[in-house]
């Protein structure tokens, strides 16, 4: 065991802290990362608090995590001291189930994914995960993505969530030339989505509850830009698009979202509203539309998707933190004051 600086809180909706926590010891095929920078999901504010109710704590959150290897088991073969490597939200699976075998292994079956923090080591010693809210992390080699020198690590690190999460639907309903896209959220989510969904070839439309990001939108490769305030805008946008992207956690008249859809068209929930969502079945049964929601990819399609925004020149807008200011950075992301995503410097903790 090793003992390395985090914060963590200590106890749901506590303040996060400075402490200090264990760490395994290097076992045959993990990596020894020292993480040089950590992502701030909403996630991990959702969890600090336990808002979903499955938190372990104390919690030392971060799944957004890029760093280089430290040191590597004797049965490591993909990586080696000194590569730079990043890990997101999960650090183990079962590897047996035919999700995990299909290199889906966030939708595992077999026991269920090992989450970077507030869950346990499920197949290993049955100790708590902690995240990247901390100086070190020692990780099967298997959940360890290699991130290119094209990429800088302070804004590769949100690409291992927020990267990823925007990623992987826009790959399933084959977002490209010829196909419109909507992304509801111009925020850590919408940001890159709209980042990537320009880069794969698709025309982009951010919506938005208002225009003050619209500047930023069209830099970042919106081709259009429009306040769903504005009553108007479901009225001129009705049958526009093939998908729909929804990166906030805000309630939303599904029914007038689900007008905006083509027939065949699909709108896709990343973001978590707090409340159950309603929808008249017209509002899919006119159209054959669908309703659907996405999780992070497996660990290929997140090797793919890292790949991409190298060859893209595709990074995360970041806000660069020290750990004393943590706690100051959850209330700013709860106002939407960040463009737009926190990364911590993990030297400062």
């Amino acid at each position: 065991m090793s003992h390395v600086r985090a914060y963590a809180a200590p106890s749901a909706r506590a303040p996060l802290e400075r402490t200090t926590i264990e760490r395994r010891p290097v076992g045959e095929h993990d990596v020894l990362i020292e993480i040089k920078y950590t992502g701030i999901c909403h996630t991990d504010i959702h969890q600090a608090r336990d808002e979903w109710g499955r938190g372990t704590f104390p919690m030392v959150p971060g799944h957004e995590i890029a760093g280089v290897v430290a040191a590597v088991g004797s049965g490591v073969t993909r990586y080696q001291v000194g590569d730079r490597v990043g890990v997101g939200c999960m650090v183990g699976s079962c590897r047996q189930c035919e999700n995990c075998k299909k290199g889906l292994e966030v939708y595992c079956t077999g026991g269920g994914l090992v989450g970077t923090y507030g869950d346990t080591e499920r197949y290993t010693d049955g100790a708590p995960t902690y995240g990247g809210y901390s100086t070190h992390i020692v990780v099967d080699e298997h959940f360890v993505l290699r991130i290119p020198d094209a990429l800088s690590l302070e804004q590769a690190a949100p690409l291992l969530c927020a990267g990823i999460t925007t990623y992987s639907p826009l790959r399933h309903w084959h977002a490209g030339p010829g196909k419109k896209i909507a992304v509801v959220g111009m925020g850590g989510l919408g940001h890159l989505g709209v980042k990537l969904a320009h880069a794969l070839g698709a025309e982009v439309t951010v919506l938005s509850q208002s225009l003050g990001k619209k500047d930023d939108g069209l830099r970042m490769g919106a081709d259009h830009y429009y306040a769903t305030s504005d009553p108007g805008t479901f009225e001129a946008l009705n049958g526009a698009f093939d998908l729909i992207l929804c990166t906030v956690s805000a309630p939303l008249n599904v029914d007038a979202y689900l007008s905006l859809l083509r027939a065949d068209g699909t709108l896709v929930y990343l973001g978590i509203p707090d409340e159950a969502i309603s929808l008249g079945v017209f509002s899919l049964i006119m159209g054959r539309k669908s309703i659907s929601g996405s999780g992070i990819g497996g660990i290929p399609e997140t090797q793919e998707m890292l790949n991409f925004c190298a060859e893209y020149g595709i990074g995360a807008d970041v806000e660069i933190i020290s750990g004393d200011q943590i706690n100051d950075a959850y209330e700013r992301v709860l106002r939407s004051d960040v463009r737009y995503r926190f990364v911590i410097d993990n030297s400062t903790l």
